[in-house]
């Protein structure tokens, strides 16, 4: 058995008692566990200050001098413990409020102590409340090292004398029982070129640094170590896809596809929506199956691009499927592809949850025998009992929002696997769609269509509300529409309900019938209810459509152009852009108006603030990345594959870069990590691989 794979109870100063809260709390199960715990800031300890010198305004701090008096003060709840501490410039008093009993027998009087903490000043004395203290007689390296590492730790590991001190003294244990166990995982070709330390360097530097430059070496070793890997498996997975799963080859394009074009484009297209149906078009002629992701910005002109693409699959004699999250949206994209190619001789039909039976039973049979050649729908698209003659094409709408199980399900509709295109209008940072999506081709629409006024966004309080119910109904006048949106809270259908219920009886005194009629809309709602609310606004019947978040994505009504956001400091950046993204969609200028209360975070204050500032997507997702990181941003389902142990794809887009960039060159001329100069790379990959299989696949 190898010392890495170790029981940690078996690690001195651990046990069986300690290890089960090592488990519970921090999944440490192993030596290796407990290696790779890294610290996450370090105390620079480098310097002793004298107390003559102290100032309220000083960070935490390093004294040395010895306890001279130690006296319990206070009753009860404001008991509390002072010592003395005395070096050759002053006395400053220690206070603890906690584990009185334990400290008071643990300190021994006039002894040489080491002491760091914030100094305070009360009352004329400085003081320095729950300070660290080290006993010199204890610690033969008493002056050893000028950095002290912090670890995670929780409230009831401190509590049961396992804080980060406690793991930094069992890291210092397990470290001298590791010399030997540190095999290399990178070329020596890759090391000297990065200018790298070894491994074992980096693993007892990252812990027990010697100084700033041999912490920030051992960083970005280990670093580039994560990133490597999970690169080299990224693109050895698209690399193995397109040499494997041999691609329908759409060769044609053919009449409904030239027809359309030149007859019933409803616009030109854009350069950017040009040079994309390019790339799809030169992946979908190859015999090699396309996996590619769309990104493109709110209102950019991605569904038109998804429905010429569809028109090459069936000029080619094959179906072609979309699928969308919510039944509202893969009804407007029914009626959308509906309404475009009523002139072509193509069969299109609809798929949902809500689709009654003896149609759906009539859609399979149509699926199966070839006569239906675009279908639109749900989840449903995913049940078994949806066979398809020759699906040649998925194409997966708003693609976060389906797991990559889910997703996996569309390819098994075939004996070979269909080209796949998955959409998003949720912008993504470069880095995160170089970690993410690493093994897709990736298209960008980065234009919007010519004439498009930008939406106007302001931020206001409560204090501004009649002004904008003033403004609301001159925009009414006009033969305007407006949205107003409320949050949903604490993931509850009922508070959600109860908070949209609220907000509808405020909007019904201030609007009051006959003037005005409002659509409601919510996730509790029947589907049918659902769509009649959507068709009375989309249709100009209702003035005002209140809603929960189930508008975010998709709706489409080029006569609404207000948009007003309640609580917008409880919703994140990329859907509060996205909401903004369902107005702005005719020629009249429309406005986004984001409605919070008066106490806000830094952060709610910083993502209103960027959605005043920038329409563009891209920069709004910068900013949601740097303020929630990649876990939040992406939601539950995908964060998983984001649980890096120290690189943050923030702070480390550099180095995402560069280990990227190596992993390409080294596939390049080693596709298989087959020659001997990476041998250690070999032996560190498979095992990954092997753990992470069919982890990355998008779809």
């Amino acid at each position: 058995m190898h010392i890495l794979t170790t029981s940690i109870e078996y690690l001195k100063g651990v046990g069986p008692v300690r290890a089960d809260l090592l488990k519970k709390e921090l999944k440490i199960f192993t030596f290796r566990d407990l290696l790779f715990h890294f610290p996450f800031r370090y105390i620079d300890k480098s310097k002793i200050y004298l107390i003559a010198d102290l100032t309220p305004e000083m960070p935490n701090i390093q004294l040395f001098g010895k306890i001279i008096k130690i006296e319990e003060k206070g009753h009860k709840k404001s008991k509390r413990l002072i010592a003395s501490f005395q070096d050759k410039s002053g006395i400053v008093e220690l206070v603890w409020f906690k584990g009185l009993r334990w400290i008071k027998s643990s300190i021994k009087l006039n002894s040489k102590y080491l002491v760091f903490g914030k100094p305070s000043f009360f009352k004329g004395t400085y003081n320095i409340v729950h300070p660290e203290i080290d006993l010199k007689e204890d610690n033969d390296n008493f002056f050893a090292t000028g950095f002290q590492a912090v670890y995670p730790s929780t409230e009831l590991l401190n509590s049961r004398g396992l804080s980060s001190r406690a793991i930094s003294k069992l890291i210092k244990t397990l470290l001298p029982l590791l010399q030997d166990c540190f095999d290399e995982t990178l070329s020596t070709d890759i090391i000297s070129k990065s200018n790298l330390p070894s491994r074992k360097e980096a693993f007892f530097n990252i812990h027990i640094p010697k100084n700033t430059k041999s912490l920030i070496r051992a960083q970005k070793r280990l670093k580039f170590e994560e990133l490597f890997f999970f690169q080299l498996h990224l693109l050895k997975t698209k690399v193995n896809r397109q040499e494997k799963i041999k691609g329908y080859s759409f060769h044609i394009l053919g009449d409904n596809f030239n027809n359309f074009y030149q007859n019933f484009l409803p616009f030109d297209l854009t350069n950017a929506q040009k040079r994309v149906l390019r790339e799809i078009r030169n992946d979908l002629k190859s015999s090699k199956q396309m996996n590619r992701l769309l990104q493109g910005d709110v209102g950019s002109g991605k569904t038109l691009v998804a429905l010429l693409s569809m028109l090459i699959a069936v000029d080619n004699k094959y179906q072609a499927c979309i699928m969308a999250p919510t039944e509202i949206l893969s009804q407007q994209h029914f009626q959308y592809f509906s309404d475009f190619l009523n002139s072509l001789d193509i069969n299109i039909a609809l798929l949902t949850g809500s689709t009654k039976a003896k149609y759906r039973k009539t859609i399979h049979e149509q699926l199966e025998d070839g006569s239906i050649d675009l279908l639109i729908g749900t989840h449903a698209l995913l049940e078994d009992s949806v066979k398809f003659h020759n699906l040649g094409l998925v194409i997966i709408d708003e693609q976060h929002r389906f797991g990559v199980a889910q997703r996996a399900r569309l390819w098994k509709k075939n004996n070979r696997p269909p080209h796949v295109l998955v959409m998003t209008a949720t912008p993504i940072p470069r880095t995160l769609s170089m970690t993410l999506y690493g093994d897709l081709d990736i298209s960008v629409i980065d234009e919007l269509p010519p004439g498009r006024k930008l939406v106007k966004t302001t931020w206001k309080s409560d204090s501004s509300r009649l002004k904008i119910i003033n403004f609301i109904k001159q925009q009414i006048k006009s033969g305007r529409q407006i949205y107003i949106v409320f949050p949903l809270i604490d993931e509850s259908e009922k508070l959600e309900y109860k908070n949209l219920v609220e907000g509808i009886n405020s909007i019904e005194r201030e609007f009051p019938l006959p003037e005005y009629q409002v659509s409601i809309l919510h996730g509790q709602m029947k589907a049918e209810d659902k769509e009649y609310e959507m068709k009375r606004f989309v249709e100009g019947v209702t003035n005002i459509m209140v809603s929960t978040t189930v508008i975010e994505v998709g709706v489409n009504v080029p006569n609404a152009s207000v948009m007003i956001i309640e609580s917008a400091e409880r919703f994140g950046l990329s859907q509060l852009h996205q909401l903004r993204g369902r107005v702005g969609r005719g020629a009249e200028q429309s406005y986004c108006i984001l409605m919070s209360g008066n106490k806000l975070s830094n952060e709610a204050k910083a993502r209103l603030s960027t959605m005043v500032e920038t329409n563009d997507g891209f920069k709004i997702a910068e900013e949601d990345l740097k303020l929630r990181g990649p876990g939040d941003m992406m939601g539950t389902q995908q964060s998983g594959m984001l649980n890096f142990k120290l690189v943050d794809l923030v702070r480390d887009n550099n180095i995402l870069i560069f280990a990227r960039r190596e992993a390409e060159n080294l596939l390049k001329y080693d596709q298989n990590l087959e020659k001997a100069e990476n041998i250690n790379i070999a032996k560190t990959y498979f095992p990954y691989a092997k753990e992470r299989l069919g982890w990355s696949r998008i779809s």
